[in-house]
């Protein structure tokens, strides 16, 4: 039920009921005000986009709070949105309410992101871009969830992420990261630059799941420790789907984890890689890999930790003549598209293949003419 009656003061009450049986009302100076405010509410009813005024009155901060609580996500990702949203978007919209938040007011917080001032410094282009998602994936639920009829996400432009290009490191380089990390960390040196793994795949590697006998030594990736909140390290699944997978072993690393559990006494089921006797968080990874990265000179081009030495190894890959395909499946990447737009520039020069293909096929007995009038 909806009317527009006019009060004894002469102000014009609109007012209707929504599907709950709750009653909402507003004054206006003029009738013809006050019947747009209806007409604009029943059509939001019909077409499925009405929301309860007062349902976007919830704080940024709460209704976030909650859209967090109710998410499917790994511990890692859950530890990181908290982090992030505490830290970079809480102090700025956390107490606003939802209905309160326009767009302008989300590119000032991406303005102020970008910008380093009163001692704080700016946040990375890439950074910027993954907390406004968040914050985007926040306001898609609001709406989903009758909070608010849109998203304030729309027309707000980012930093661009500049594209970094791979340098892989030297085989100098590689042999002194290897004998500048602590001893106990050396094989893990080796492991990774021969099979590409990530960090966290890399140092939740038990006994069990290294096959060194046989004919096809290889390691079997299913899990990785992750370092939660408060600095403790646990077992979590890998990446993605596509990281899941068997990676074969070189004789190089075959040699190196045997000479390592020999000489640490690594037990079936035991991690590979301990530091202090227990799994290394990457805190304590990056305070042990500090002086190596240093002597190695290691730079943004190359990678500046453990990922470094993945590059190195899919460098060595694409080197030596193998697929995209191949590259993928053993670097675990979800696409090759992922695996080329991180070393399509690492194949060979495509340039004198390609004259190469075309001078074969096509007129080909003009370019052979053309070859035999050079050599007159």
């Amino acid at each position: 039920m909806a009317s527009v009656k006019q009060r004894p003061d002469g102000v014009w009450r609109a007012r209707y009921r929504d599907a709950a049986g709750k009653e909402h009302a507003r004054h206006f100076e003029l009738k013809r005000d006050a019947q747009r405010w209806l007409d604009e509410v029943t059509t939001s009813v019909l077409t499925g986009r009405y929301v309860d005024p007062k349902a976007g009155r919830i704080t940024f901060r709460d209704y976030a709070e909650q859209w967090r609580g109710s998410q499917v996500h790994r511990g890692q990702t859950s530890d990181s949105y908290e982090t992030r949203l505490r830290l970079h978007v809480y102090p700025v919209i956390g107490d606003m309410p939802l209905e309160a938040i326009t767009t302008s007011t989300l590119r000032g917080l991406v303005k102020r992101m970008s910008t380093a001032s009163d001692g704080r410094a700016a946040l990375a282009p890439s950074t910027v871009a993954l907390v406004f998602k968040i914050i985007g994936s926040v306001f898609r639920a609001a709406v989903h969830d009758k909070k608010i009829a849109e998203s304030p996400c729309t027309g707000v432009r980012l930093p661009k992420v500049g594209k970094t290009r791979v340098v892989p490191l030297t085989h100098a380089q590689v042999e002194i990261l290897r004998d500048q990390v602590p001893a106990e960390l050396s094989a893990l040196i080796v492991l990774v630059a021969g099979t590409g793994l990530r960090q966290g795949e890399a140092l939740g590697l038990t006994r069990d799941r290294v096959r060194l006998l046989g004919k096809n030594p290889a390691v079997t990736v299913d899990r990785q420790l992750v370092t939660r909140a408060g600095g403790t390290a646990e077992f979590g699944p890998v990446k993605t789907e596509a990281s899941d997978r068997v990676v074969p072993l070189p004789r190089v690393v075959v040699a190196a984890l045997n000479e390592h559990i020999a000489m640490y006494g690594v037990g079936d089921g035991e991690l590979l890689f301990t530091l202090g006797g227990k799994g290394i968080t990457r805190q304590k990874f990056g305070h042990a890999f500090a002086a190596a990265r240093t002597a190695a000179k290691l730079t943004d081009s190359t990678g500046t930790g453990l990922h470094s030495l993945r590059h190195f190894y899919a460098s060595l890959l694409i080197r030596h003549g193998e697929s995209v395909k191949v590259v993928q499946t053993r670097l675990g990447h979800a696409t090759a598209a992922e695996t080329l737009d991180t070393y399509s520039h690492l194949w060979p020069d495509s340039d004198d293949r390609t004259r190469e293909a075309i001078d074969s096929v096509l007129f080909a007995d003009s370019a052979d003419s053309l070859r035999t009038a050079d050599q007159n």
